[in-house]
């Protein structure tokens, strides 16, 4: 079977102990490079290790090279730096969180390779499929100040997103030559475009909508048959915390026809998602994970509430083209989400055995809903 996998994660895990001491310690000038490297090292090694012995079939390094998801990529390509987002992180009690994100203050030029040494030692460590994570394009654009692509002496919009989709080319590029084979992006401003709120902030939000839909296809276009992509949607992952509610239905003619994909990795552990209609919209042969896991809260689902949903999603879309997943990763940044260590086990197992109770004995499918 290639990829996406019935039973998929997202691919940020928690960081053990040891790593976030290390961290802290090499942050400070206490820990040698070559130290940090070692405890870096074994602890992809451990979680490698964790994902294989559970059965999941795509294995990550648990992002645990980054301070964020997007960190790397702001490290790896001149021009960016780091400012107070536009927006800020809710919870369900309305307490709310500011963030830092990218921030373009220049040409940008990808200096180094973003990924390809993280990926290499994945690759020399994992039996399974390794899956690589990079952060959207869009990440690049959404958050910043509107201003900023002037100041930093671009000529307008277009001529900065040239460069982005650019130097995602080259990575893209430089990744296949050493065996990637299933890349999945983050992509959040999509799944923000979904709430009303948000929406009428931004202004004129289906424009958003069309430019970074092509965005995306501009990045990924020269891509070589052999790979896999997948757009995971995501409403926000910070500390338990989130950006943004609304149904797909706001972005799903575009998102699910036109972005050229393999897989939509979407979120579906709360009610802030809607339904699951804008399936519809989805066209064959592309899958669509289902993240119906939460990575947020300990409390563990039960595997016939899985079983009812993912019948509930195949009225939409047929269930040969579905797999489930948790709704995000459990660690966006080397803080992680308020669960622990035998949670985040205990949910993957649990996307697992869902799987294999779903689609090795499935519930009777429902018809698929007329487009």
């Amino acid at each position: 079977m290639n990829p996406p996998f019935r039973a998929e994660h997202i691919g940020s895990l928690l960081r053990p102990p040891e790593l976030r001491r290390a961290f802290r310690e090499h942050g400070a000038g206490r820990l040698a490079a070559e130290a940090y490297e070692a405890i870096l090292d074994q602890a992809i090694r451990d979680a490698v290790a964790l994902q294989q012995r559970i059965g999941l079939q795509a294995v990550t390094d648990g992002e645990f090279r980054r301070a964020s998801y997007w960190s790397h990529v702001v490290d790896a390509v001149e021009g960016f730096a780091v400012a107070p987002a536009r927006f800020q992180f809710h919870d369900d009690c309305g307490h709310a969180m500011e963030f830092l994100a990218p921030l373009v203050q220049g040409r940008l030029r990808r200096a180094r390779p973003i990924a390809g040494a993280a990926f290499d030692f994945l690759k020399s460590v994992a039996t399974a499929t390794p899956k690589l994570t990079m952060p959207s394009p869009t990440t690049f654009h959404f958050w910043q100040d509107p201003g900023a692509v002037a100041r930093a002496g671009y000529a307008d919009e277009d001529a900065y997103l040239e460069d982005v989709a650019r130097f995602y080319r080259e990575e893209i590029a430089d990744l296949a030559r050493r065996g990637l084979s299933y890349l999945q992006l983050d992509e959040v401003a999509l799944a923000m475009l979904c709430d009303d709120g948000i929406r009428a902030q931004v202004g004129e939000p289906d424009s958003h909508v069309g430019r970074y839909v092509a965005l995306i296809n501009a990045c990924i276009a020269a891509r070589p048959a052999g790979m896999t992509i997948g757009l995971h949607l995501c409403r926000g992952n910070f500390k338990g915390h989130w950006l943004a509610t609304g149904s797909y239905r706001a972005v799903a003619e575009r998102l699910f026809n036109d972005v050229q994909v393999d897989a939509f990795f979407l979120e579906y552990d709360s009610p802030r998602a809607g339904d699951f209609a804008p399936l519809a919209a989805v066209q064959a042969p592309k899958a669509v994970v289902l993240g119906l896991i939460s990575s947020k809260l300990p409390a563990l689902e039960a595997i016939g509430t899985l079983q009812a949903r993912v019948a509930e999603a195949s009225r939409y879309i047929a269930l040969d083209r579905l797999a489930i997943s948790p709704q995000c990763g459990f660690a966006s940044t080397v803080a992680g989400n308020p669960v622990t260590a035998a949670d985040q086990e205990a949910k993957l197992r649990l996307v697992v055995e869902a799987a294999r109770a779903i689609w090795t004995s499935p519930p009777d499918p429902l018809p698929i809903a007329a487009r």
